[in-house]
């Protein structure tokens, strides 16, 4: 595995008595797009708050840009380019989708790049098809469209690591074709580095190249989405027997 722009090595989580993520090695490198697939209770969620900065491992390291920054907090992470969105929506309702994408600005400071930051916000709400709704309530948006704001949000501040936690979930298959437009340029145009979790696994077998499968907390699996489709140990843990394992999402 090469060193990535991101890296996470050997990390270990243990909540109580419960192993969550045991040895985990993830890294994913400018311009690629990497999806992070595997059952319900696999660790997903748990290395994206890792990898963020809202959990501190008990072992292990994440290295950015070669730099070990396991101790960074995620405001730090977040200001150097590292951004994440989650499972449940969590834009400001009480806000304009523009502001939102002002406020993911905001932390530049200075009165003089207020209006940078509006020109800034205008362009990705044009590039991720949002032009109409700049006006409209953040909390009064379809599923569907919050989504896509949550993206945009997460690009108002050039990102060069991107963390989507789900970002296709509750959406139209035309959503799921937009959504994976933005990505792709984030990745071809911008060169940024893209991590997703996603329980679509048609999506991320589509849209990555390279795929990593968790099962109980460990890496199971990581190759090409043909070479992840074919691997007995995956069809095992998604379609192998048990409560809570499985939920639709296997890979055949």
């Amino acid at each position: 595995m090469s060193p990535g722009l991101l890296r996470a090595s050997g990390i270990d989580v243990r909540f109580g008595g419960v192993h969550a993520l045991r040895d985990v090695t993830v890294s994913v490198g400018p311009g690629e797009i990497c999806g992070l697939i595997g059952p319900n209770g696999a660790g997903k969620t748990t290395l994206f708050d890792v990898l963020s900065g809202m959990r501190r491992p008990d072992a292990g390291a994440i290295a950015y840009d070669g730099t070990d920054i396991t101790r960074r907090s995620s405001v730090w992470r977040a200001r150097h380019g590292i951004r994440r969105t989650f499972q449940r929506q969590q834009l400001f309702g009480q806000l304009t989708v523009e502001d939102n994408l002002v406020v993911a600005q905001d932390w530049r400071g200075g009165v003089r790049h207020a209006a940078r930051r509006r020109e800034r916000a205008a362009a990705v709400l044009h590039e991720c098809g949002l032009d109409e709704l700049a006006g409209s309530y953040a909390g009064g948006l379809p599923v569907g469209r919050a989504r896509m704001v949550e993206l945009a949000r997460a690009l108002a501040d050039p990102p060069r690591v991107l963390l989507l936690d789900e970002p296709a979930s509750g959406t139209t298959a035309g959503e799921r074709r937009e959504l994976a437009a933005v990505i792709r340029h984030m990745a071809d145009e911008e060169n940024c580095a893209v991590l997703l979790v996603e329980h679509d696994v048609a999506f991320v077998m589509e849209l990555c190249s390279r795929v990593v499968v968790l099962d109980l907390g460990r890496v199971l699996a990581e190759g090409t989405a043909a070479e992840v489709r074919a691997d007995p140990a995956v069809r095992e843990a998604y379609l192998g027997a048990g409560p809570g394992r499985g939920d639709g999402d296997h890979p055949s």
